[in-house]
């Protein structure tokens, strides 16, 4: 009968527990690549094993393989987790853990431990008394953090209300938590249905004046987040010095740990207090302390994937000698790598732009003519989505320098595109979401317009729409449900005003509620436009047959959609039926 564990290319693969106990019967090191079944092994390191295995060619020495924690037992610890993590087997036992694709690290310490190994076997050294790493602290740097994540995850869902959002006071809320070292575990933006409000906001339905607060609730655009608390905002469990000399103390057992844990806990500031004392507790409500999932999943139902797997907007930069000779081979591999193109343009680099883009290589010899590449033609910057999409994107292009690539990473994109004379990777990407949300408004500045969903749509056509709308990477900025009246309607409408048609334009709109909206987005305006399609239904079956006219139109007035012909339009539309509204980042018009 066949082995169950079969080897492909240089690696074994484990896929089952009993598999991973025949591993751990390997004699020498066994390097091993957890991995989640949703993203498969790291391939970025398979270069660099199938390296060290040529080199070192003692098969009973050195041994590779990849490990599914999702259907292995002893790797529990290790699930739902996006970072790529590598174990280190000597013997059967774990003896080190490295975290993230460190190329150079991941190396350093295969060739020390087998050096070790070698020595052992020569005679010239007693094998080390290693300390068998613990799966349970896989996110912790010590025992403490450990028993603190032992703990049931603890979040709150704060909501921010429709008259903070028209404020434009969802930035800065965000900002303060994520600076209070709490973690946003989920976000979305929505219109909250009654049912939602009513069932968040239980506790105050005997109140009189409740079915108005519902009314208020449901009138606009409110911000939703679940909340937890991070690591770093833990007080440290032990303040003695680490290079102390004192004999260490006996460690606590299970149970003095997790009272131990919970009693730090306790001490922490709660989110409520927190937002209290930045004064910004009167823009939205919290519901702390949540353990049941299912309260969280009436606003997020795919909540525990959520965690797991996050979409995520990157911006990637092609530089101009690249761009020149082999865009569409690079934008090929792009979609191939399940990569959604959100937005491009071309672009010439300002020398203070390329000098920013450049920062790390400040210091090199070849700066200066790094910089002349740079802002010598147009480089083309693109908006990227996908799930996970930073690590695998810095993964898919490699290192920053091409000689550092061709070392750790020859099959990166720095390597297949490297150009003549240029010793940096010709592809750029952010390297924190945070920088990829600063780059993306840099490069690509926000417009605001003007969307309107028409009554004759329906609830189902209407929810399509709006994950059309998403898709497309518009940002909904405000969005608010109503009957238009004449006067309402004249400020959508003011163009056609005198119209000979505008009656009837009137009469649709008064057969029942609209959505409006305000769209956010570069070039806001025009793709608007291109995704409703042409204003003629008929027409838009021809000419844009995957346009929301086509789609939903049933005639030029029913035509499902509405958005300004023009920049100042939009702006006009906006203000008279947003006056609250103000840009958070308005694109100069």
């Amino acid at each position: 009968m066949a082995s169950k564990k079969r080897e492909i290319q240089l690696q074994a693969v484990i896929n089952n527990q009993s598999l991973w106990d025949e591993m751990l019967q390997n004699k020498g090191l066994t390097v091993i690549d957890v991995y989640q079944a949703w993203c498969g092994p790291c391939k970025a390191m398979q270069t660099l094993f199938r390296k060290l295995k040529n080199e070192v060619n003692e098969d009973e020495i050195l041994h590779f393989a990849v490990a599914e924690a999702d259907s292995i037992v002893t790797l529990q610890p290790f699930r739902d987790k996006c970072e790529p993590v590598f174990l280190f087997s000597v013997n059967g036992k774990i003896v080190a853990k490295i975290k993230g694709a460190n190329a150079p690290l991941v190396n350093q310490k295969i060739i020390t431990l087998i050096n070790e190994e070698r020595k052992i076997a020569a005679g010239e050294m007693v094998r080390p008394q290693y300390h068998e790493v613990a799966f349970a602290d896989s996110d912790a740097e010590d025992a403490g953090e450990a028993a603190y994540e032992s703990v049931e995850q603890v979040y709150s869902i704060v909501i921010i209300k429709p008259d903070a959002v028209v404020a434009s006071k969802v930035l800065e809320i965000k900002d303060k938590i994520i600076n209070a070292q709490f973690v946003i575990e989920a976000e979305d933006k929505r219109l909250l249905t009654e049912e939602q409000v009513k069932y968040f906001y239980s506790q105050l339905a005997d109140q009189p004046d409740f079915e108005d607060f519902v009314s208020f609730m449901t009138s606009g655009l409110s911000y939703i987040l679940v909340i937890s608390q991070g690591k770093e905002q833990q007080p440290p469990w032990d303040k003695s010095d680490p290079n102390s000399e004192a004999e260490p103390k006996e460690p606590l057992d299970d149970q003095q740990e997790t009272a131990r844990a919970m009693g730090m806990m306790q001490k922490l500031e709660s989110l409520q207090e927190y937002l209290e004392r930045q004064n910004i507790s009167q823009f939205c409500d919290v519901e702390e302390n949540i353990t049941n999932t299912k309260f969280i999943d009436v606003f997020f139902p795919d909540f525990k994937r959520m965690k797991s797997i996050k979409v995520e907007k990157i911006l990637a930069l092609l530089r101009p000698a690249l761009f020149h000779e082999r865009k569409e081979a690079v934008l090929n591999i792009i979609e191939d790598e399940g990569f959604k193109i959100l937005m491009q343009r071309q672009i010439v680099l300002s020398r203070e732009e390329a000098e920013t883009l450049c920062k790390e290589h400040e210091n090199k010899d070849y700066f200066e003519s790094l910089i002349e590449n740079m802002t010598s033609g147009p480089s083309l910057a693109l908006v990227l989505l996908r799930e996970n999409g930073l690590r695998h994107w810095r993964q898919l292009i490699g290192p920053s320098t091409v000689k550092e690539a061709e070392e750790y990473f020859p099959q990166s994109l720095c390597v297949q595109f490297a150009m003549e004379g240029l010793p940096v990777n010709q592809l750029h990407g952010s390297d924190s979401l945070e920088a990829a949300r600063r780059e993306i408004k840099y490069f690509f500045p926000p417009q605001n317009t003007i969307a309107l969903i028409k009554p004759h749509v329906t609830q189902e056509q209407r929810e399509y729409i709006l994950k059309l709308i998403k898709e497309a990477g518009f940002d909904i900025s405000q969005m608010k449900e109503m009957l238009l009246t004449e006067e309402q309607a004249e400020k959508v409408y003011f163009k056609i005003r005198g119209k000979d048609f505008y009656k009837d334009v009137l009469e649709i709109l008064s057969e029942g509620p609209s959505l409006i909206m305000i769209l956010t987005k570069w070039n806001a305006v025009s793709d608007w436009r291109r995704l409703m399609g042409p204003i003629d239904p008929e027409e838009a079956k021809l000419l844009s047959p995957d346009s929301i006219r086509a789609r939903f139109g049933r005639s030029i007035l029913k035509n499902a959609v509405h958005g300004a012909s023009n920049v100042q339009e939009a702006m006009d539309t906006i203000n008279r039926m947003f006056e609250e509204f103000v840009a958070e980042n308005p694109e100069e018009n």
